[in-house]
């Protein structure tokens, strides 16, 4: 018998897999994307919800649960293989869809949103870390933008054919049968298609064991090492201000006029940006590093937070999302990136989970904080104060956080070890 070839580490080398990987991220994003444009009208035209806070509730419940999701998804991937974890994601989706279409009450939407985070924790958290997986150190920005390029440009293009199909056919159930579609096509490509990726972990790391236990994981990646716990708070406060577009920004648009359409329309233009631009930014990330496009995402967001803040007409709200989007693609798979730069092979799947802990952690908190200075100052407020959480978030990533792009020599760009420590930074665990 013929020795057993390693693993091929590279774009080129496991393009098949990789491109069949981006397109079951788009269908993840497509579950996300089902309920963009329309729960946030759902909430106040069929449930008749008054409360700001009351509104955000699936947000809130949405966010908690994929925030703990994201973290179990990187040590049962690690434990059990990539492939289970993500077809466990979707036989959790499947009865999202029927749910929001039969759901009696508001309550049942929140149920039907525990169940998304979960779906979106499995499924996405396992997308992003078998493309880490494959493509090896050298194109990493460049994997990451593919990756959520394709989920978020599918978020964009079901929320403006949601938002159509319920201003055609009202709210339920049309605008939900595309979910059901995505997660049977989910499931069946993840099953049949989809093959294990620990394996190119194991040969890039050189072992196939992690001497670090989850809970050094957990501390290096939230507090200790600070790249890693400056890129967790960074994507937590992004996810904050996306929490507040997808709950309030709806309302908002509603309350001055605009119509169904309209509103579908600004909540397609800014994911779509979104996931368009990363297909530059994370190549782009490659090239001239994470820290800066980084920063200047961050800036760039604030900036567009404040034009929804004081604009009153569809032009301006159009250039704020516009930006908007720019902002986070500047800085959402450069943050992944950074991650995966730093973090050894041997721990990186629990690294990854523990960064998206915190960051979608960001809807939780984005939902209650939004939802309360709404309802006590109003929604410009809300947005207001958002901004500023963003622009101070930037700052911190600005003071804290090296430059973390792999290099050839020098400093920085140095990956911790498989003990948590860095030999050219000193960093310990």
């Amino acid at each position: 018998m013929g020795a057993v070839r390693p693993p091929s580490l590279g774009l080129r080398a496991n393009l098949a897999q990789f491109t069949l990987l981006v397109a079951v991220n788009a269908l993840v994003g497509g579950m996300l994307g089902q309920e963009r444009t329309v729960l946030p009208l759902l909430a106040g035209q069929t449930f008749h919800l008054n409360a700001y806070i009351g509104v955000l509730t699936f947000i809130l419940a949405f966010g908690a649960v994929k925030a703990i999701t994201n973290f179990l998804a990187g040590t049962l991937s690690d434990r059990y293989g990539r492939k289970p974890v993500l077809v466990a994601g979707w036989l959790i989706g499947l009865p999202v869809p029927l749910l929001l279409i039969w759901a009696p009450s508001w309550g049942w939407v929140i149920a039907a949103n525990v169940l998304l985070g979960v779906n979106q924790g499995l499924t996405w958290s396992t997308t992003v870390v078998m493309k880490i997986d494959l493509v090896g150190p050298e194109r990493r920005g460049l994997a990451m933008g593919l990756n959520e390029a394709a989920g978020y440009v599918a978020v964009a293009v079901t929320a403006m054919a949601t938002g159509y199909l319920a201003g055609e056919y009202g709210l339920r159930p049309t605008p939900f049968l595309l979910g059901a579609a995505y997660a049977a096509l989910g499931l069946g490509l993840s099953t049949l298609a989809v093959r294990e990726t620990r394996g190119h972990a194991h040969h890039e790391a050189g072992t196939a064991v992690s001497p670090l236990s989850t809970r050094r994981i957990l501390t290096l990646t939230s507090f200790r090492e600070p790249a890693l716990s400056t890129a967790s708070q960074a994507g937590m406060v992004n996810n904050l201000n996306d929490g507040l577009a997808w709950g309030l920004f709806p309302i908002l648009f509603a309350a001055h006029g605009l119509s169904t359409a309209g509103i579908g329309l600004l909540a397609a233009l800014y994911p779509a940006v979104w996931g368009f631009g990363q297909l530059a930014t994370g190549a782009l990330s490659d090239r001239i590093g994470r820290k800066w496009l980084i920063v200047g995402g961050m800036a760039t967001q604030a900036v567009a937070l404040a034009m929804v803040a004081v604009g009153t007409s569809l032009p301006v709200w159009v250039a704020a999302v516009i930006l908007l989007g720019l902002g986070t693609a500047m800085v959402y798979p450069t943050l992944l990136a950074a991650v995966g730069d730093v973090a050894h092979p041997a721990w990186r799947a629990r690294a990854v989970g523990v960064y998206r802990l915190w960051r979608d952690g960001g809807f939780a908190a984005g939902a209650l904080l939004a939802g309360v200075v709404a309802d006590l100052y109003g929604i410009p407020a809300a947005v207001w104060t958002v901004a500023a959480l963003t622009g101070l978030s930037g700052m911190v990533v600005a003071v804290r956080m090296y430059e973390t792009r792999p290099v050839a020599a020098g400093r920085t760009g140095e990956p911790l070890t498989d003990q948590g420590t860095s030999p050219k930074q000193g960093l310990k665990s």
